[in-house]
Parts: structure tokens; sequence; C-alpha cells
């Protein structure tokens, strides 16, 4: 086994300017502004993981229509419109082809060919199709192995091939109406239909791709016959749309980043399979259409302002493969949160061989931490109740195989050479380092995973006061302040003024300047008299590149603003940093940041994607993007969720009666009205003028809002 699982195994680079991503739940398509899926490529419509179309191309006359131009209504959708080729000695084409393609569970894809003339046409329509049921980790890394041998073609009058893995099964067939004609080559099929187009009139045909998982037929989401409008994907996303917050504002630019992000979130929603009536949130798109421990929770988490059931679903959901027992392999421990979950059949090329791997150090206390929160945006007292086992397993973890050298702080080390050498979010092999450069060694102890497994214990503690247990409500706080206290000891370098990222497997210090230690203010771990030395250094020309918070310095051994963790600049990371310096009072630091930050956004069009480089925004005119860069990515697409909690100063404590506001936008972001963001069982309005005064003009029954006037004093305690 090669070191491949030491990388977080970045993407192949996908052409943005021309590749068209479509996806809906746990199915996406890539393919090419034709419409068409090449062979060879990366192209091709991906089911739980498989590729089950490689091949997907529509020739009229034998010839491929040339494109004029891409729709996009929504996500799942596109229509993909060109013409055939003008014919010898004429300098126009008379033939129109649209090509309506719709994704979920499978794949429809309408052929419509209208004819702009003045007299009838006759062509031959020809669909190639052709599968290699590739894992995606095959395709993602460019070894597809020829299909030969792994496919079997089934005869018939409709494209039909299965592939037979240890058991298990992938299949697809291909169908239409009106019924074509079908040949069967050796690796591929071809459907063909003789079209008679009237003048002025059109002929379409509906192209139906079905998935089946061990032998049982999927039913897709988009149907032949059936209305767009009342399939699945279209009533969900139309019932998000409806239930969202509605903003109004005179900063168009952050109004169309704030909307964004509610569409992107919608769509990137997944829905367990055997767990239909749980929602959770994928990590992004296009690889990434499954559920992750810690980018799901960090995602939920920051849309907590749009929907609490985000949170639910995903705490649910994780919790049901939550670990139960020791596998060094999949890094299983009991009480373990996972890492990540995939679903298809080369269990060889998953992380620990397994479709469930678990070498995650900061999912178990993230966890514990939303479960908290959600109880504060109102969850119900019966789902929190139903989850506190859990919560309890994981911190059970915590205090025993997450520290089990018992020198109070949580490290990880991967079991075999099948897991990931690096377990934080910074999980690339060199992700961890010291400032000369030098790779830190294992057993790592990172400054924020201490950080969040502080917040843990205090939100247990928090849990255990308000359902009447105080001598749990004193362990976990007693926890949480002796943690605190060998924290502020340990990784504090006092000749520097900043924390160190983490300690080594020698109990040293990673003194490394990194975006790290942000997130610890975020959780409030950082001594108060501290603060205000880590903030310096946050936003010192190193750290700060006028469009974010940059993962390393710029002065560090290791820099590089084109690497994946060692000098870009992640939107979650700043946004994370952002909410710390609010935490800590740090107003006018956090309206800058968030300034660059929203400009950066602005500039991508209104959708921040997974990272871009870290280059000073001095030296170009915007921001650069990183080229493996996931678009739309889940907590990427959440962090203009966290910014307006932040900016609001929102601190919502449904069960206690209470929700505090402490609004410190920067002058640029107002007015501003938040319409009917969701609190409790009820919604919660405010407005803010052109001063930054803010009204609340509806609020739930029952709830008192605290409404300060000075942000950086209004900050909560925990």
């Amino acid at each position: 086994m090669t070191d491949q699982w030491t990388s977080s195994g970045e993407p192949p680079a996908l052409d943005h300017g021309h590749a068209v991503t479509l996806f809906e739940g746990s199915t996406f398509c890539i393919g090419s502004a034709t419409g068409d899926l090449a062979p060879s490529a990366i192209h091709g419509l991906f089911f739980r993981d498989t590729r089950i179309l490689s091949r997907w191309q529509v020739r009229v006359d034998g010839h491929e229509p040339l494109p004029l131009t891409v729709e996009r209504p929504d996500p799942f959708s596109a229509v993909f419109v060109a013409r055939t080729a003008p014919p010898p000695g004429r300098a126009d084409s008379s033939v129109l082809v649209r090509r309506h393609r719709f994704i979920g569970e499978g794949m429809r894809e309408d052929l419509i060919l209208e004819n702009l003339s003045g007299e009838a046409v006759a062509c031959t329509v020809s669909v190639l199709v052709e599968t290699d049921f590739a894992d995606l980790f095959e395709v993602k890394e460019n070894r597809v192995p020829a299909p030969s041998g792994r496919v079997s073609m089934q005869t018939g009058d409709s494209f039909h091939a299965e592939y037979r893995w240890m058991g298990h099964s992938r299949g697809v067939r291909v169908q239409a109406e009106p019924a074509p004609r079908y040949q069967h080559h050796q690796q591929h099929g071809v459907l063909t239909f003789q079209a008679l187009i009237p003048a002025r009139g059109r002929w379409q045909a509906c192209l139906q791709v079905q998935a089946s998982v061990d032998d049982v037929p999927i039913t897709p989401r988009h149907l032949c016959g059936e209305p767009v409008e009342a399939s699945g994907p279209s009533r969900e996303l139309s019932a998000w749309r409806r239930n969202a917050p509605t903003l109004r504002g005179a900063c168009l630019p952050f109004l169309t980043t704030l909307r964004r992000s509610q569409e992107d979130l919608g769509v990137l929603r997944v829905f367990d399979p055997e767990r239909p009536d749980q929602v959770a949130v994928a990590a992004g798109a296009p690889w990434f259409m499954s559920l992750f421990g810690r980018d799901s929770l960090l995602s939920a988490w920051m849309a907590l302002p749009i929907d609490r059931n985000l949170a639910l679903g995903t705490l649910h959901t994780l919790a049901a493969y939550q670990g139960r027992t020791d596998n060094p392999v999949t890094e299983e421990q009991p009480g373990r949160i996972m890492h990540e979950r995939r679903s298809g059949l080369a269990t060889e090329f998953m992380l620990g061989g397994s479709e469930v791997y678990y070498g995650s150090v900061d999912a178990t206390p993230l966890f514990v931490m939303l479960l908290e929160q959600a109880w504060r945006w109102g969850a119900p007292a019966s789902d929190v109740q139903a989850l506190l086992p859990n919560a309890d397993r994981a911190l059970e973890w915590l205090i025993g195989d997450g520290d089990r050298d018992g020198d109070t702080f949580v490290e990880y080390r991967r079991a075999t050479d099948r897991g990931l050498a690096n377990q934080g979010w910074k999980d690339s092999w060199d992700g961890v380092n010291h400032a000369s450069g030098r790779i830190a060694q294992a057993p790592i102890a990172l400054c924020e995973v201490q950080g969040y497994t502080y917040a843990a214990f205090l939100a247990r503690a928090a849990l255990a006061r308000d359902f009447g247990d105080e001598a749990g409500s004193r362990e976990w706080s007693e926890r949480a302040a002796k943690l605190r206290a060998a924290f502020n000891d340990a990784f504090w370098l006092a000749d520097r003024g900043y924390y160190a990222v983490a300690l080594d497997g020698d109990k040293q210090q990673v003194d490394a300047l990194a975006s790290n230690m942000g997130h610890c203010l975020w959780t409030g771990i950082v001594d108060e008299d501290r603060a205000p030395s880590v903030v310096a250094h946050l936003l010192s020309p190193e750290m700060f590149s006028g469009w974010g918070i940059r993962t390393l310095a710029s002065s560090m051994g290791a820099y590089n603003p084109i690497s994946y963790h060692n000098g870009s600049v992640w939107p979650h990371d700043t946004a994370l940093v952002i909410a710390g310096l609010g935490r800590y009072g740090f107003v006018e630091e956090a309206q800058r940041v968030a300034s660059g930050l929203l400009d950066a956004a602005e500039a991508f069009g209104g959708r921040l994607p997974e990272l871009f480089c870290g280059f000073d925004r001095s030296e170009f005119g915007g921001p650069v993007p990183y080229p493996t860069s996931c678009s739309p990515q889940a907590w990427a697409a959440a962090t203009p969720l966290l910014l307006l909690r932040s900016m609001l100063g929102l601190d919502p404590d449904v069960p206690g009666g209470r929700v505090g506001l402490a609004p410190s936008l920067p002058p640029g972001l107002v007015p501003l009205e938040v319409t009917d963001l969701p609190l409790g069982q009820g919604k919660l309005s405010l407005s803010l003028d052109a001063a930054g005064r803010c009204t609340v003009t509806g609020s739930p029954d029952g709830l008192i809002v605290q409404l300060s006037v000075d942000p950086a004093r209004s900050r909560p305690a925990r």
C-alpha cells in the first residue's frame, strides 16, 4: 500500500469555464458545455460514488451539434442549446437542438429538435451510451481500469449493463420514449431514432437513465411523462426557498452572497436511503456528495439561522454510525464520530478499506457542541434527550481513546497506513508543520481540537444543567476548567505571543503561526489577557491577505500561497476566526476581515469556493482561484450565514427564554432587513437602519430579546 491516504486526496481540476456540473443528493453529473459526457475523461453520471455513465453523446446525422448556450435553472438541471451543422454551401442551420437534463437518483434527458425552416426535415438522431462502473476514487485519481472484464452488457431493446463485485452489484438501464432502435457494440450501445420534423415544428424524445443497487432498481426522481415541477427535487427546493428567511437591504452583493448560500445549502442536502426522514448536508460538489463528520457538523452549525433541521438530521445520522467497536483498519472506536461515509463498491480505494471511516479527531467534540447549539436554537427536548447517550459516548471517547496518554489533551495518530496521517481539518500530509517547515510527528494534539473539546465539555455541562443534572453539570464544568488551564500553559509561546498550532509526539510545541488558533478564540479557550496578542498576529500582514486569513503565515517555512493548507485562504476557517474576534470583543477587527471575505465572495459571483489562493490583495485584481476547489462546498456555502450571525451578535437561548442581539455590521452593509429567521417554534424579524440601529419587528412568543448597543461588551461567555 502506498502512502496515498496521507493526503486529503484533492480532486482533479475542473474547467469551471466549460465543464457543467449538476448535482442532487448523492447523484452528480459532470459534462461538457455541449451536454456530452466524453469517454476517457472525468465526465460521467455518478450515482452513490459509482460512475454509471462514462459516455453519453448525441449525434444528428452522425455529427455533433454545435453548442450555442447553456442555461442552469436549478443546480440539478440544465438546458444545453445547440444547432446542427449547416448543410454544405450554406451558412445557417435550420435545426435547433435542446437537451433538457435533470439529475436525481438517475437522470432524465428530454431531447428536442426544433425545425426553424419552412420545409420538413428528416434526420437520424443517435445517442451513444457507455459505462465502466468506475469508483469515484478511481476517476478522481485517474486510474480507471479498462471496462472489459468488469462490465456485463445485456442484449435486448435497450442499453443495460451491470457490474458485480464481492456479492454486490451496480446496474444501469437506459430506455426512451418513443422506443429507439438499439444496437449493441463491444463496449457501448447506440440508441437510434429516425426523426421527421414538420416545417416550423418539433420532434422530441425522453431518455431515462435508471440505476440499480444489488439488483433492486432505483426510481429516478425525474420521470419521463411527469411534470418537472412536480418532481421531488423541485418540490424540496421550492419548499426550502419558501421557508428561508427573507433578506432586504442596500448592499446587493451582500444580499446576493447570502441568497447564494441559502440556495447552495438547499441542494447540498442528502437523504439517507435507510432513513429518508433525516436530512443532512453533504460536504461539497462534485466529489464529496456524501456525509462527512467534520464538514457536515460545522456546516449545520453555521446554517442554524436558516434551518435547525439540518443540525438534527446530521446529528441523528452520525449517531447511527457512531463507533461501537475497535477496528484499527477503519479506526473505529467506541463513541467516535465518523470521518466520512462512502457507498461505492471498490472498498480498496476507500479510506480504511470500508464504506465508513472514522479517522477524524475533531468530529467527536463537534458532535457534542452542535447538539447543545441545536437545543439553544429551539430543537425539541425529545430529540435532544434521545441524542444525549450518543453525546455521552462521544465524551467517553474524548477522555478515553482520544487521550490515551492521559495528559488531558486529545491527540491523534493513525492506526495503520490505510488511514489519514493528519486527522484535523488540515488533513493533507503536510498540513501540520513547525515554523521551519519541518513536518510534525504524531501523535499530534492540535490547538483547535483542545478548543473544541473544551467547548464540548461546557456544552454537556449546560445540557446537564438544563435537564436537572446539577452533579453532571459541575463535573463537566470542572473538566473544562482543567483543560483550559492546561491548554494555556502548554500551548502558549510566550516569546512570540501566540499559541502553538499543536504539540507533537514528544510533547514539544509545533511553533508555526497558523489560523488554527483563531478557532480557539471561537470556542473561548483562550485566556482573556492573551487574546489581544493573538488577534494582532491573526490580522498581521503575514496572516491577513486582505481577502481572508491565511491558513499559514507568509513568514513560515512551509508557506505556499497556492498550497492546499499551507498559505491558502479557506472561507469557513476565516469565518470561525471572525466569530472568535467577535466573541472576545474585537468588533472593528471582525468587521475588517468580514469585509475582505465578502469582497472575495463578490469577486466569485456571490459563491465562495472551498478555498482560494493566499496571495496578498495588492498582488492581483481579485482573489486567485484554487484550481481543484469544490464549488459549491458546504462549509464555504454556510460561511456567509455565520458572518451574518456574528455581525448581528445573535445569541439565542430558547430554553432560557431569551435571545441576545448586538449588531455590528460594517457601514456598507446597512440598512438591512431580516425577516422570518427561524427560532424555536416561531420566527424572528429585525431591521437595521443606515446608522446601524437595530429594531426588532417580530419575535417568537415567550422570548425576551436582549438588545445591546455595545457589541464589544455583549458577547456570550460560553
